[in-house]
């Protein structure tokens, strides 16, 4: 059996997969940033010719970049959160060759993503966010998507899952405000300033999906954080009935 485990930010991801992996000792955990064969957070996904464009730009890291890195086909694929390095502007340059935040076509984004799931032949893997969120972000926030765009696209994805063992756990929240709240709280540095919603804040202001509509702000953030779940809840029922656990996001009995 694999696992995906989903919800929103804040709802438990993390403390789900810790405790699935002590359940199931023999499966592997995969989280964002991680080699995965379904998922591409946190990752540059590039050609052979770029690639050796970046380790001619960036050699006195090579072999740590060289550790990094998997070969798909004709792609590479560099772990480059993985990669510790005090050299200016590393991470930055690396973020434009994910394909999330708008950086591919809609055609080529979901050619990339139903292939890997297609090409994908491993067991006994529980995958944090790996199935919903990073990719129906992208699709709402930047290509634009319409439910029934996205719906449309997932009923894709499960025809490439074919034949594939799996499991969704969908953690839903009924607070999201207080769950946002602890993690805002949770990623913060040791003086208590705030690292990652910011960061949060500034992706979704500038999203075209935000700007289309004119909205911004921590009521709009938390308000399409609402249509998200109902989506992928929508998603889970009518894509992928059989295939999913919907749990309590922190009130359920492993």
């Amino acid at each position: 059996m694999n696992y995906f485990i989903e919800g929103l930010q804040g709802s438990g991801k993390s403390t789900l997969v810790k405790r699935l992996s002590e359940k199931y000792p023999d499966h592997r955990a995969i989280c964002e940033g991680d080699y995965s064969p379904v998922e591409l957070a946190w990752c540059a996904y590039v050609d052979e010719a770029t690639y050796n464009d970046i380790l001619e730009k960036y050699n006195d890291i090579r072999s740590e970049i060289e550790e990094k890195s998997f070969t798909e086909n004709d792609h590479k694929i560099i772990c480059y959160t993985k990669i510790i390095t005090d050299i200016p502007g590393f991470h930055k340059d690396l973020e434009k060759y994910e394909i999330y935040n708008g950086n591919l076509n809609s055609e080529s984004f979901k050619d990339v993503i139903l292939r890997r799931l297609q090409n994908w032949n491993s067991d006994n893997n529980i995958f944090e966010c790996s199935l919903f969120q990073n990719i129906v972000e992208d699709m709402i926030l930047f290509q634009k998507k319409t439910d029934q765009e996205i719906l449309d696209f997932y009923a894709e994805v499960k025809e490439a899952l074919t034949g594939k063992e799996y499991k969704i756990m969908y953690l839903e929240t009924d607070d999201i405000a207080s769950n946002i709240d602890v993690i805002r709280k949770e990623r913060s540095d040791d003086k208590g300033n705030e690292m990652w919603f910011p960061l949060m804040m500034w992706y979704f202001d500038n999203s075209p999906y935000a700007k289309e509509k004119g909205i911004s702000g921590t009521d709009a953030l938390l308000e399409h954080f609402r249509h998200r779940q109902e989506l992928e809840l929508k998603i889970c029922k009518e894509i992928f009935d059989g295939h999913y656990t919907l749990l309590q996001s922190k009130n359920y009995n492993i």
